[in-house]
């Protein structure tokens, strides 16, 4: 590529503002050398980041029809959504499609920011021709469909971004290979924090600890009922959990959450249930997930693919908060030092790590500056961009 003109690239962004992988695209396109590469971006959903794209001078539009598919832990869920997937959304997506081979011209590279969308990579490249990145910000369970879908990754996507290592080593461990790839850990914008709280929470004394995150069964957030129970038993149910996100139950959930989902139940009534509703606040969508780190003391991500590198994680540190996580990997939630980190959940030892930090200010703090610290080092906006369109670049000239 000349330095006569800059490289033109469309990002595909599955989730319009309503997640981690959008909000992390985002930042990393803001900090982009805008002399070297102009970018549009098409969003699957409507959402707020449509201003925010505006507000940077980048062209955004959205396209409900674009298709995506993963491949899941059950194999019973993945023979469903495959069947759903090609008799109806692969051909709902033809207007979509249409309006790629329309606009191909325009484009010098396409990035999928999602794994997602491997399928559609696939029809990218035959029928476009046009080199494509990726971003792998996910770990698969290993199944006959996990491998297909990390060998049409490594057959028709030239580079590929992992948000950490851990992305990189299931890539490979189900048999991905691509000759342009790098870890590139998400951008988060370290703030005072000084940004005026969501009015529905509460301005007291109440310790807070929140989550943000949409429910499901991996994430794990009904064990925040487990551990509100264990706190109300030794008597400390003063402790209050804010939760940002939908909190519907799938139907299909075990035990007493599916029972409850079946009979139009969500999250907040397996609370009241019980018996420790008192002790939640269930906001719902939050289209500003920083107004609710501003209220809060502690975030708490007890997922059970013990996974604690989300953005959610690097947003609570960048606000210096403490982070309590499930997991063994210590990049960003260090034991002791940004927080605690448990190999295994346990609802006595995490309610204990609450009342500790409820009751010691001074940790709190030096937690949360360890964590600003950790981020800016770490998730360092120019420095991650330049990184970002390195591939970008290393694609496109070979």
């Amino acid at each position: 590529m000349t330095n006569s003109r800059r490289l033109r690239v469309l990002c595909l962004d599955i989730e319009g503002g309503h997640g981690g992988s959008s909000r992390s695209l985002f930042n990393s396109l803001s900090y982009l050398d805008r002399d070297k590469v102009d970018v549009d971006v098409w969003c699957r959903k409507k959402g707020a980041i449509k201003d925010r794209y505006r507000s940077i001078d980048i062209s955004v539009d959205v396209t409900i029809e674009m298709p995506k598919i993963s491949s899941l832990p059950r194999i019973s869920r993945n023979l469903f959504f495959l069947v759903l997937f090609f008799l109806r959304d692969w051909p709902y997506s033809r207007k979509f499609r249409q309006k790629l081979l329309k606009k191909s011209g325009d484009y010098d590279l396409i990035h999928c920011n999602h794994e997602s969308l491997y399928w559609l990579a696939r029809w990218i490249k035959k029928n476009l021709g046009i080199p494509i990145t990726m971003h792998k910000r996910t770990n698969l369970c290993p199944s006959v469909f996990a491998y297909f879908q990390m060998r049409m990754i490594s057959k028709y996507v030239s580079g590929i971004v992992f948000i950490t290592e851990n992305e990189r080593n299931n890539f490979k461990k189900l048999g991905g290979n691509i000759l342009h790839s790098k870890v590139i850990y998400n951008i988060v914008p370290v703030v005072k924090k000084n940004l005026l709280p969501l009015e529905e929470i509460p301005n007291n004394n109440r310790f807070k600890i929140c989550t943000l995150a949409n429910y499901s069964y991996s994430r794990g957030i009904d064990r925040l009922i487990d551990i509100a129970l264990n706190l109300k038993n030794i008597g400390r149910d003063e402790f209050l959990f804010v939760i940002a996100g939908d909190i519907s139950l799938p139907r299909s959930l075990p035990g007493q959450l599916g029972s409850i989902a079946r009979n139009g139940g969500d999250l907040s009534d397996y609370a009241d249930k019980m018996g420790v509703g008192k002790m939640f606040l269930f906001l719902g969508h939050v289209a500003e997930p920083e107004k609710v780190l501003s209220a809060c003391h502690v975030l708490i991500r007890p997922s059970r693919e013990y996974n604690p590198w989300g953005r959610d994680v690097l947003e609570a540190l960048s606000f210096g908060l403490p982070v309590i996580a499930t997991g063994t990997y210590d990049k960003f939630v260090e034991n002791g030092v940004t927080g605690f980190i448990f190999d295994e959940f346990n609802a006595q030892k995490i309610s204990e790590c609450i009342v500790k930090l409820s009751q010691d200010k001074k940790l709190v703090e030096e937690m949360g500056k360890q964590g600003k610290r950790r981020v800016q080092d770490l998730c360092n906006g120019p420095n991650r961009a330049r990184d970002l369109l390195r591939i970008w670049q290393e694609v496109f000239e070979s």
